[in-house]
């Protein structure tokens, strides 16, 4: 054996060990923090299964669900109205092809009479309220309520609305932001640091990859949300890609990487949650709850709560 053998592999085993016993006990390493609410069931899009995403109508349906999160997507009129719309541009939503930024709150079109529920292909959406609602209308509607809130564009003028609308509504702490993009996410936090943080993209990718290489216990983490795709459904009812061939495959391998206990649960033990996404099917909220996660977000909350309330998985408050 050469010597920088010699002195190597004592040093990798050594390192090994330290990092299996802080990922089991990362208190040891890490102060605790102890969550403001915790996510069993999270509505996506308001729950846009049942009836028409993002509306009053929905958002209503969901809380009945006892809904512990709702997910939203915002969007900023001409007139700086802040809406919760996932589109910016309408026509998949109204039929109308004009942004949501080149029209005044006032002049937005209604919602078509269904919509096809995204992660349910084929399901189609139907409700009596077809009106886009304001952000401010569901703090005023559910002040104490969790709500994530994601940015899709880098638009600095939405981001700096809504850190000001939960500010004066005093909803800091219940309120997340969220986006898949590591450059929005920064802008995000300045206008409002006290708002919790989900994971972006990127982010996610370093946790995968700190965990393998046995750097995720000595890290520190921020962020206190991860919302993941649940790789189960890829390649059924998420096509991130246009070939089957890379979704199959990309199905495979994400599947190996993500579903490990021992990552969620150092996740969960260093206080983030994880959030599986976008489940529809019991098979999937088996396979989420499974390996570990808080909660799971569903286009269906009242499948979800069966599902929970047979089960006796009541959401954990602090």
């Amino acid at each position: 054996m050469s010597l920088s053998l010699y002195y190597a592999l004592p040093a990798l085993g050594s390192y090994a060990m330290l990092s299996i016993f802080f990922l089991r006990w990362p208190h040891l390493l890490h102060t605790p923090r102890a969550p403001t609410f915790r996510v069993r069931l999270a509505a996506h899009r308001g729950g846009s299964g049942e009836l028409l995403e993002s509306t009053m109508e929905a958002m209503e349906n969901s809380m009945a669900q006892r809904s512990d999160l709702l997910e939203l997507d915002c969007q900023l009129t001409r007139d700086k109205v802040v809406v919760v719309s996932h589109d910016e541009n309408l026509y998949r939503q109204s039929g109308l092809n004009r942004d949501v930024g080149s029209l005044d709150f006032e002049d937005l079109p209604l919602y078509k009479e269904e919509l096809e529920v995204y992660f349910s292909p084929g399901h189609f959406a139907h409700g009596s309220d077809r009106r886009m609602v304001r952000l401010e209308d569901l703090f005023q509607r559910f002040p104490r309520t969790p709500m994530s809130v994601e940015i899709k564009g880098n638009n600095e003028e939405l981001i700096r609305e809504i850190a000001d609308l939960v500010r004066r509504y005093d909803r800091n702490e219940i309120t997340i932001w969220a986006s898949e993009n590591r450059s929005v996410m920064k802008k995000c936090k300045a206008a409002n640091p006290e708002m919790p943080l989900s994971f972006t993209i990127s982010r996610g990718f370093w946790v995968l990859l700190s965990y393998y290489l046995g750097l995720l216990p000595f890290i520190p983490i921020p962020e206190k949300f991860f919302f993941c795709f649940l790789p189960n459904i890829i390649n059924r009812t998420y096509f991130p890609f246009s070939c089957s061939c890379l979704n199959q495959l990309s199905a495979v391998v994400s599947k190996w990487l993500i579903m490990r206990k021992s990552l969620i649960r150092h996740l969960e033990k260093r206080g983030v949650q994880v959030v599986f996404w976008c489940l529809n099917e019991e098979s999937d909220f088996e396979a989420a709850f499974g390996v570990g996660a808080t909660g799971v977000m569903t286009d269906y909350p009242t499948a979800l709560r069966h599902y929970l309330d047979n089960r006796g998985l009541a959401a954990q408050t602090s």
